[in-house]
């Protein structure tokens, strides 16, 4: 039996849906019948008008725990020609954050607690328990794959599997509209709500905002959608707990406006992921 099948029936067996990829970490295209995703991507379906077609032909909707699927002839031709194994989190309830760099796993030891850790060829997937949208380049070096995505398999890694973080949802978060105002009425960076801080050090606030810092000053692009993430990643770790001071905020205030957003910017932008948390 094909490797890659091997792995594939095990990983089924544990309640990963798998598919195969070929050289490049690419789905095997589209057959005829489903060209351009004319079915609707939804193969081994037998709903009325879904697609019937038995072959891994849509990605991650291919994906399937059924070992009958996964072994059948229509499949065989995959594996034999599959460069790896890749498996749809979203299907398994889980998401992974790609990390694809030292840079970004820096930042992902600075912000995100921590969780079961997959090592890749360039860095680390990073996996949760919970669902959410998937996202690309959320942040320099970071993808999150969970619904409608596939991640390559790699190994089990280490560690236990953590709940899914509002920190790592945050990130896919767009920046809502705000009403145009005629006058500005918050002029000033706002305080965080007050409560105990159990489950952070200082330490890891400071890193937690020097990072911050750190990536509106690099944005090279979108410095008002950074900004807002940004505010929106410190906030959701740290923003029910009162451990944010004025100094803190101040310091994102001040790489803001370095990157020439004005001092309404900063505060709608602020105001925005307050109201976003529910904070």
């Amino acid at each position: 039996m094909n490797g890659h099948l091997r792995t594939a029936l095990r990983l089924a067996a544990d309640g990963l849906p798998v598919l195969p990829l070929r050289r490049g970490k690419l789905p095997f295209g589209n057959c005829p019948t489903c060209a351009r995703n004319a079915c609707g991507g939804r193969p081994n379906m037998k709903a009325a008008g879904a697609c019937g077609c038995p072959a891994p032909c849509h990605a991650w909707a291919a994906a399937t725990t059924d070992p009958a699927v996964i072994a059948s002839p229509a499949w065989a031709m995959a594996w034999r020609h599959a460069a790896t194994v890749a498996y749809h989190p979203g299907g398994a309830g889980l998401t992974v954050v790609d990390l694809d760099d030292a840079a970004a796993i820096e930042w992902a030891r600075a912000t995100l607690p921590a969780t079961r850790t997959v090592a890749t060829t360039r860095g680390e997937h990073w996996i949760y328990w919970g669902t959410m949208p998937s996202a690309n380049a959320v942040r320099p070096g970071v993808d999150l794959k969970s619904s409608a995505a596939y991640a390559r398999w790699f190994a089990k890694g280490a560690g236990a599997t953590a709940p899914l973080p509002d920190s790592v949802r945050a990130l896919a978060v767009k920046e809502p509209a705000m009403p145009r105002r005629t006058q500005q009425s918050l002029t000033g960076p706002l305080r965080a709500h007050g409560g105990a801080c159990p489950h952070r050090t200082p330490v890891y606030l400071e890193r937690g905002v020097s990072m911050a810092v750190q990536r509106i000053t690099e944005a090279k692009s979108a410095v008002h959608a950074t900004v807002y993430r940004a505010f929106l990643a410190v906030l959701s770790t740290h923003g029910r707990c009162g451990c944010l001071t004025d100094t803190h905020i101040g310091r994102l205030f001040a790489a803001a406006q370095a990157k020439g957003e004005s001092p309404r910017h900063c505060t709608d932008a602020w105001t925005n992921a307050l109201t976003t948390l529910g904070l």
